[in-house]
């Protein structure tokens, strides 16, 4: 059974005892566990990655459906869940266990999966997509969260913060709890004050590379690329950046079939773009049409799988798409 995002709030954890929780925003999920699935559990709640599961799944599912009559209802969190683990669903189901809620948490997931291809048909399951948070969802999550601490911080900064976190309200948490341990003493904090404390700094030099990646700048994209030690563990941050950006082009393009007005198409975008960004921006739009940013957004979700499975040279292969991305003329 799928459940969508936006039927959560209304959503009863009692209905059932087993939960996928798949897709990229770790924030969302984490949000979720904490605040619906595990609220019943107290200190009963274990955590497992799938390969302890799977290293010693006998005395795992043991330890599960030979209960002593008095033990209280648990919890159990599998991350890192995958095709591999479906017997132990199918086990537990067979089992009918009533006290015992278990979740299996898991990266993205394709239509090909067979754990969420059970879990979507599956009526005794449930199935839930995490994917990257809207901006101007991160914006308004930003806005209440200084509101309620009584920090005063300008909208610019709120936008530089929800550029940088890449669609992930955990990486939003992060910076807004550095940010309020900061500033609760004056009450107040300025944008270079931000950009010291965070570590959205760090990740300038990706929004760089992929800013001129989309406005088709080989010559900058071969300097960011020679002046930072970019390596395998980036190639991720690095995808969901392109995603991100490749996603508001579309937003923006498709506004300007409204109204043909670029620098209006531009400065009414919500959230607001950072205004150092705008010119570039410009250079984008003018790159790509709807069609290609289209399939550049499935190509990159492409591309991200393909890191995923091969474990040597992901950079390589991130590098080679971004410069044939660069080369590449609109149809």
């Amino acid at each position: 059974m799928i459940i969508k995002n936006n039927e959560l709030q209304k959503f009863k954890a009692t209905k059932c005892n087993l939960y996928l929780l798949y897709g990229e925003n770790r924030g969302f999920k984490n949000q979720f566990i904490n605040d619906t699935l595990s609220i019943d559990f107290k200190d009963n709640i274990f955590k497992y990655e799938e390969n302890e599961v799977l290293s010693d799944y006998n005395n795992f599912i043991s330890s599960i459906l030979n209960r002593s009559f008095f033990e209280e209802k648990k919890l159990y969190i599998i991350s890192n869940a995958s095709d591999k683990i479906i017997k132990l669903v199918e086990d537990f189901i067979s089992s009918n266990i009533k006290d015992v809620k278990m979740v299996f948490i898991a990266s993205i997931l394709d239509k090909r999966s067979k754990l969420r291809n059970f879990f979507e048909k599956e009526k005794k399951t449930v199935c839930v997509p995490f994917y990257s948070d809207q901006n101007n969802t991160l914006s308004f999550l930003a806005t209440n969260y200084f509101k309620e601490k009584k920090i005063s911080i300008s909208q610019e900064v709120i936008n530089f913060l929800v550029e940088r976190c890449r669609g992930d309200r955990s990486n939003l948490n992060n910076e807004m709890n550095k940010i309020y341990n900061f500033a609760y003493k004056n009450g107040k904090v300025s944008f270079e004050e931000v950009f010291k404390i965070t570590n959205l700094a760090e990740n300038y030099s990706v929004n760089e590379l992929i800013d001129n990646c989309l406005a088709k700048n080989q010559k900058r994209i071969s300097t960011i690329i020679n002046q930072n030690n970019f390596s395998n563990d980036d190639c991720i941050l690095i995808l969901r950046t392109m995603l991100n950006k490749s996603k508001r082009i579309l937003k923006i393009k498709k506004e300007l079939k409204i109204d043909n007005n670029v620098d209006r198409a531009i400065s009414t975008y919500k959230p607001p773009i950072f205004w150092k960004d705008k010119e570039i921006v410009k250079t984008q739009l003018m790159n790509w049409n709807a069609y290609d940013i289209e399939n550049l957004i499935y190509k990159i979700n492409d591309i991200e799988y393909l890191v995923k499975n091969n474990t040597m040279n992901t950079f390589n292969i991130v590098s080679d798409f971004i410069f044939d991305i660069s080369n590449k003329t609109n149809n």
